[in-house]
């Protein structure tokens, strides 16, 4: 996978979180995968389709999920309940916008697809032939990921 799709969710993930979490997370090491497999308990993925094509799945626990929520929503939550799930998905929503718009910026125009949300451990989620990249996240709340699956959309000729 090019290097170009995956920095602007880098830099989108960074600036979105530190905004809405109002911290400066911090980051491990990027991990490529042939394809994607998550033990993730919650997992958010969005399409992309346009200049680039393929899925973006932002995966936490569920206690990390709660307490983001709950940063976003201003209250506690105590059961992830569709509240939660509005707030994690509108998250996700604002990085991928964002992340998007960078690849505007550099001659890629593309759009996302509404965020479908999974729950559950040990979700095999396929890119199908897309490799991944998986950008981590730690944040005070804890680990939040970024797997990356996209790739140039090649246009059938007529």
């Amino acid at each position: 996978m090019k290097v170009e799709y995956v920095n602007p969710f880098v830099s989108s993930g960074h600036k979105i979180l530190e905004m809405i979490l109002q911290e400066k997370p911090g980051r491990d090491k990027l991990t490529a995968l042939p394809t994607v497999f998550t033990s993730d308990q919650l997992n958010i993925t969005v399409g992309v389709t346009g200049a680039i094509q393929g899925t973006v799945i932002y995966g936490m626990s569920l206690v990390t999920a709660d307490k983001v929520a709950s940063v976003m929503i201003g209250q506690p939550i105590k059961t992830f309940d569709q509240l939660a799930a509005s707030a994690i998905a509108e998250l996700c929503n604002m990085i991928s916008g964002n992340a998007l718009m960078l690849l505007s910026e550099a001659g890629l125009v593309c759009d996302i697809a509404p965020p479908t949300l999974i729950r559950g451990s040990n979700t095999n989620i396929s890119t199908m032939d897309i490799p991944a990249v998986v950008i981590p996240f730690v944040i005070s709340q804890g680990e939040f990921k970024i797997t990356v699956g996209l790739k140039e959309r090649h246009v059938a000729e007529e």
